[in-house]
């Protein structure tokens, strides 16, 4: 076990799967000096050359300023034995490749009647809460769950950012990797060993029986620490986090609402048609009966991302906000 950072596991999964299979590669703007973790493990700028040194040019590519054209390549090398690992960057950028995402990422294992496979990833950083305005702070995980034929995972610590990265390294289908900034620097013990986390299977972050918490990315340490906060106050809190979204274990969350009778969502998404819709939309369905209350979404409002430190603060579910929400469902407010 070592003391690694969420950059740190990223760049440590790399480092595996490049070791243990010559088809990965890593392709992307700039990523021969990438600050991101994608070259250096979350070693210092100074560590950075090591990693190209080791493997070269021939897999480690920089790619001209273009999304279309970088996941079109990635995409044909995929279907034509390579398995790219893509750093897109800020997750706001997927729109400029959205043609590419849809109709050839997505579709192509189908089109082709499964004689092509896509082992692809698409690494991309939710840069929200870092006051770097609209254009730069998008959470769109939920736009692409609607797209049939991509995975879709969001891990929350550094131990599955490394397990869910490796076992997507793997995959024969595309899986796009949605990293939220504010954890990259969150620390914890991960195993040394090469392990994978496979797709559809949540986590319990922590145990409770009075309310479950559903949490999404960086809305996980914040929904921990609100169930702490209301352990004081007499009401037992468990927290799941489903780490992959497309697949999402359904049956982890739904064992758990049946449990408790009362279900809080959060995420740092937007409200509207967002994970937290549509897992309230499953539970409903589902286990209606077993409800002792009414579902309560904590999301990000249906507005563009302000500019203001002061005003982006209040956007995102934070441990006051989920807390509140807790009260209002547990019937204390």
């Amino acid at each position: 076990m070592s003391l690694m950072s969420y950059l740190g596991a990223i760049g440590a999964a790399q480092r595996e799967a490049m070791d243990a299979d010559e088809r990965v590669i890593i392709i992307g703007e700039d990523v021969e000096a990438n600050v991101y973790g994608t070259t250096g493990g979350g070693k210092s700028r100074a560590d950075k050359g090591d990693f190209l040194q080791m493997y070269g040019r021939d897999r480690i590519r920089n790619t001209p300023i273009s999304e279309e054209a970088i996941v079109g390549f990635a995409a044909g090398a995929a279907m034509t034995g390579l398995r790219p690992i893509v750093d897109l960057s800020y997750s706001s950028f997927l729109y400029m490749a959205m043609d590419q995402f849809v109709n050839q990422v997505a579709k192509n294992r189908y089109m082709f009647g499964g004689q092509a496979s896509m082992p692809v990833v698409f690494r991309s950083a939710m840069f929200y809460g870092l006051n770097t305005g609209a254009h730069h702070s998008d959470r769109p995980y939920p736009m692409f769950m609607n797209v049939p034929g991509l995975k879709i995972i969001a891990p929350s610590s550094p131990s599955d950012a490394k397990g869910l990265l490796r076992y997507a390294i793997d995959s024969d289908d595309p899986v796009l990797t949605f990293e939220a900034c504010l954890l990259w620097g969150s620390k914890e013990e991960v195993s040394d060993e090469e392990y994978r986390i496979p797709f559809g299977k949540a986590r319990i972050a922590r145990e409770g029986t009075d309310v479950t918490v559903v949490a999404i990315s960086s809305s996980v340490p914040e929904a921990v620490a609100a169930a702490d906060a209301m352990a004081a106050e007499g009401v037992s809190v468990e927290v799941i986090d489903p780490r992959t979204l497309v697949p999402m274990d359904t049956r982890a969350i739904l064992e758990s609402v049946s449990k408790t009778g009362r279900l809080v969502v959060a995420e740092p998404a937007h409200r509207t048609c967002g994970a937290a819709g549509e897992i309230s939309a499953i539970v409903s369905e589902e286990i209606f009966d077993a409800l002792k209350a009414p579902i309560i979404r904590v999301t990000a409002p249906d507005m563009q991302i302000p500019f203001s430190p002061a005003l982006e603060k209040q956007m995102y579910p934070n441990r006051i906000t989920i807390a509140d929400a807790i009260r209002k469902v547990a019937g204390l407010r």
